[in-house]
């Protein structure tokens, strides 16, 4: 085991000296600075993370930069803000995301000038305004797309520039003004019979031709679907179709003439809208509709409803009826980290650095002596500040990674138990969520027997409600079964595994190398999940840190040191070492040369973080765990928090 993975507050302290990290003070006041630093309110576009902050106005700044997004208090998902828009204007039925607007003024400004639109709150049914013009004016036979007119005084002024001119109400299908003087209607009256009314186009039985457009069109009213046609010119003069269509829950339940007609009529039913050339131009239908997975379970008409609604449901989705979906719960990736440290400040100042830390791990918890003896650093004021900030607090407890004291501690019932009994009790006193299990170096003849104590101590912590993670090495299935862990007995009784993807050359290792390459890490998961651990207890141990070598003059290997992952741009740019693509590690491989010193490591970076990230995903792991807080920059949260 390296020097830099051993879980000891000792050591841990050892190292931050040597790598030249400054150790915080554990006072009340370095606490609550500490704590005023965590992220508080997370940053949302759409359904997708993008970052978190501190303080809620720094998050609205930083929302107001991308459309559809919101922000929310991180530990209740308290939606506190959001920029989504409230009315979205149509045009013929159709529309886009340049058409939606936070109020109906800017709604309105953009419709003027447009001829056949709408406004729809999106938070209730209908339209709040719409331009769809209800008189049509003809001159004589004849009319034009232009010729619409919102209103009937509009339609008269233009009439008034021609003769033999009437409007139509579209409302109704009537002839409702025209400029004819008497004489001239009787003229036309007792003119030549030439107007036809069909039906499919074929002339409707037992009637006549009618000489006066008017009188042929009071008779087309009694007959809805009719057209009049002109038989002299072959001109259809005038059509009286069905052509809006209501539906309900995508039923047709009646066809009308007009539009306010089969909006009337709509506005009468649930979940019905009003269908014109294939396009909806009036709706009931809420805008927003909870789905489980891909089901729809309900809709509703408000953000607070559709929340207050989903929340109950796993794997919920919020969408809009135009498919964007706009808040999820469904399955995110867990993230754990340990810190490495009992310090308390340290603790806070660590996790006021992350972005999306589900679960914190603090080395609290020490096995010291065979007899089941137990050094306690837990800070239970630590734990409440966390949860307030939706952080589960799950410390480590670790045997000092001692071979001896921990095969004489597991032949000893009565220490077990006691140990059991006293760290179950005070992780019940501080709040914590459950506990993380770090017993390293366990003799591989303590296979049985540490198999018997880890199902004891997750029975007794299952039985106050809590759970329990164990940590275990990434090792080779051609001898794991040769060492203390049993994979598949223990994943029985813990709730999550943690393979330690890490440590593939360690400090004692003979040649150089990565401490994990992608390749490793990935067959490690295949292995883990043969041994028949569920996708759904397994996660993904990753490191925050490389490994330097330093081979002298003939290519032997000298020595070799730990290094921080936030170290290496400085170190790079300091020594201008070379990289080159190592593609069987999946990681970029440098080389400097100092003091006749060749010295070589492979990078940890955000891509090789991304990289192991889409491992998870891809075998559909419970998450990753990071080992450890302190070495990351605070930038690679970001990038970790969008990958959920």
């Amino acid at each position: 085991m390296i020097v830099i993975n051993i879980r000891t507050k000792l050591v841990g302290a050892l190292l931050v000296i040597l790598l030249g990290q400054t150790v915080l003070s554990g006072g009340f006041a370095a606490q609550q600075a500490e704590a005023s630093q965590m992220t508080q309110y997370r940053v949302y576009q759409n359904d997708k993370p993008l970052r978190e902050f501190a303080r809620e106005s720094q998050a609205i700044a930083y929302a107001k930069s991308f459309a559809y997004s919101h922000v929310e208090k991180i530990a209740d998902r308290l939606w506190v803000w959001d920029n989504f828009p409230r009315y979205k204007l149509y045009q013929n039925g159709s529309s886009s995301a340049a058409w939606e607007f936070r109020t109906l003024e800017q709604a309105v400004a953009a419709a003027k000038g447009l001829k056949q639109v709408h406004i729809r709150d999106l938070e209730n049914i209908g339209w709040v305004y719409e331009t769809y013009p209800d008189y049509q004016l003809y001159q004589g036979d004849n009319t034009m797309a232009s010729w619409s007119f919102l209103t009937l005084e509009a339609a008269k002024q233009e009439a008034r520039k021609w003769s033999n001119a009437h409007v139509v109400e579209r409302s109704t299908n009537r002839w409702v003004w025209d400029n004819l003087t008497t004489a001239q209607k009787r003229e036309q009256q007792s003119g030549g019979a030439v107007y036809q009314l069909t039906l499919d186009k074929q002339p409707v039985p037992d009637t006549s031709l009618y000489s006066f457009l008017y009188d042929a069109m009071e008779a087309a009213a009694t007959k809805p679907g009719s057209e009049i046609v002109n038989t002299k010119t072959g001109k259809l003069v005038f059509s009286n179709p069905l052509s809006y269509t209501v539906t309900q829950n995508g039923k047709p339940i009646g066809a009308f003439i007009s539009l306010e007609q089969a909006r009337k009529y709509a506005s009468k039913y649930a979940n019905s809208e009003v269908w014109y050339d294939n396009a909806v131009l009036w709706s009931s239908i809420p805008y927003l509709s909870v789905f489980q997975g891909d089901k729809k379970i309900k809709a509703f008409h408000t953000k607070n409803q559709a929340l207050g609604y989903a929340n109950y449901y796993a794997n919920a989705s919020i969408r809009t009826a135009d498919g964007r979906k706009i808040w999820s719960n469904a399955k995110e990736l867990v993230y754990l980290a340990w810190n490495g440290s009992a310090t308390s400040a340290t603790v806070l100042g660590h996790v006021a650095a992350t972005q999306g830390l589900n679960i914190d791990s603090p080395t609290w918890f020490e096995l010291t002596a065979a007899d089941g003896s137990m050094k306690d650093t837990a800070d239970k004021e630590i734990v409440a500040t966390l949860k307030e900030k939706g952080i589960q607090v799950m410390p480590l407890i670790h045997n000092q990674f001692d071979r001896k004291l921990t095969t004489a501690f597991l032949k000893d019932a009565s220490a077990q138990q006691a140990f059991i009994s006293r760290l179950v009790a005070r992780l019940e006193e501080i709040g914590a969520a459950g506990a993380n299990l770090d017993f390293e170096e366990v003799a591989g003849a303590d296979r049985s027997a540490y198999t018997a104590f880890v199902t004891s101590l997750a029975k007794a912590v299952h039985a106050k409600g809590m759970k329990l993670s164990i940590d275990l090495p990434r090792g080779s299935i051609s001898w794991n079964h040769l060492t203390a862990y049993d994979h598949a007995a223990l994943a029985e009784v813990v709730d999550t595994v943690i393979i330690m993807a890490y440590d593939e050359h360690w400090s004692g290792s003979d040649k150089p190398g990565s401490v994990s390459t992608l390749s490793w890490a990935e067959e490690g998961v295949k292995q883990f999940l043969g041994y028949g651990i569920p996708r759904s207890k397994l996660m993904l141990g990753i490191p925050f840190y490389v490994r330097e070598w330093k081979l002298d003059s003939s290519g032997k290997l000298v020595s070799n040191r730990a290094i921080l992952m936030k170290e290496v741009p400085q170190l790079i740019a300091d020594t201008g070492a070379t990289g080159n693509w190592d593609a069987a590690a999946g990681q970029m491989k440098y080389r400097y040369v100092k003091d006749g010193f060749t010295h070589m490591f492979w990078a940890e970076t955000h891509a090789t973080v991304k990289a192991r990230i889409e491992i998870a995903r891809k075998y559909d792991l419970a998450g990753v765990a990071a080992w450890r807080l302190g070495y990351e920059s605070a930038d690679l949260w970001t990038m970790m928090l969008q990958m959920k």
